[in-house]
């Protein structure tokens, strides 16, 4: 049995690899893949190569590359000793952009009847968002700010309101983001390049500044300008993976105001196991993003802006590439 898998030869060069797919084993499943969604961040910078030599983007991205992290599919075999599923479910996965492939099953996610696949294909964002703001305590009534509204920028935007966060304020240069971000549920949204940010943001707050700023830029520039939006003893989340250094004033910037500074990436958070202190797995995030969804806690239709042939890959890389601040959720549809 074959599959057809997406891999970055170099930068710039995306093809089709032709792979073997083996009969699943005991505890295993064979899944044919309905609809992948393409991370615009991490992929996009794997696909351009920009991230500076020795790096830990550089460890990560290893030429041939093969991208992808956020799967859907549907069970057309199970091996021995599976109860759990059967055949013609659609479950989600960590899986590559890949037409087939076979996958433990504990580490599968059952599609709740009522979630769409196109929705389900946003579920490694949506449930490694809502454990970053989790781990960032956004609680009822502190005012939160979003530099970036990304793909991630919108989640960040529905789990912070949702956790209480008020007034949630978006920061991007593209207007169609930020229509989208009020979409999901910002309750102010600015565009530096005709409005100051921190002049808002202060007006805001009634001169206290922010009580959470998230960075979700990737954009090691705009870091100390972001953090300035915090009021003394602020929590600055990079929720980003920054390309590259940045230069700031720590004794001005976070010694002196008494700002925490969290990291929050999607693969260090989420423990191996449950545990009586922190029980959220990816498999639990993964079951309750779906969940949320099914409940219509968490909209997301609204962010899909570009569904394209797994044939015509390539062509949705230079899209996204060249007119990064016109694409939002951009699918794979097999």
């Amino acid at each position: 049995m074959k599959t057809r898998t997406v891999v970055f030869q170099e930068p710039f060069k995306v093809t089709l690899l032709d792979e073997e797919v083996r009969e699943p084993e005991k505890g295993e499943a064979l899944v044919e893949t309905v609809y992948s969604l393409v991370s615009t961040g991490t992929e996009l910078t794997a696909y351009a190569g920009a991230f500076p030599p020795g790096s830990e983007w550089a460890r990560y991205v290893k030429y041939p590359f093969k991208p992808g992290y956020s799967n859907v599919g549907e069970v057309v075999k199970v091996g021995e000793g599976v109860s759990n599923l059967v055949e013609g479910d659609l479950v989600v996965s960590e899986a590559t952009h890949t037409e087939r492939y076979v996958w433990e099953v504990d580490k599968l996610v059952k599609v709740p009847e009522g979630v769409s696949a196109t929705v389900a294909a946003f579920h490694t964002i949506g449930a490694g968002v809502m454990n970053c703001v989790r781990f960032a305590n956004v609680t009822v009534g502190e005012t939160v700010v979003v530099t970036g509204a990304g793909l991630l920028g919108q989640f960040v935007v529905q789990f912070s309101r949702l956790s209480g966060g008020f007034p949630v304020i978006a920061v991007d240069l593209s207007e169609y983001r930020l229509g989208l971000a009020k979409k999901s549920g910002a309750d102010e949204v600015v565009n530096p390049k005709s409005e100051d940010v921190r002049e808002l943001v202060e007006r805001i707050t009634c001169g206290r500044m922010a009580d959470v700023v998230f960075e979700v830029t990737g954009d090691p520039n705009v870091i100390p300008q972001a953090i300035r939006l915090l009021r003394r003893m602020g929590r600055f989340i990079v929720l980003s993976s920054p390309r590259g250094p940045s230069t700031l004033d720590f004794h001005d910037e976070v010694n002196s105001p008494s700002r925490i500074i969290v990291g929050t990436h999607f693969y260090t958070l989420h423990p191996e196991a449950e545990t009586l202190h922190y029980p959220w797995t990816w498999k639990r995030d993964r079951e309750l993003y779906l969940r949320m969804v099914k409940a219509g806690r968490v909209c997301v239709e609204h962010l899909i802006s570009h569904v394209t042939p797994f044939e015509r890959v390539s062509e949705a890389y230079e899209t996204l590439y060249e007119r990064r601040l016109e694409c939002m959720g951009v699918l794979l549809k097999y």
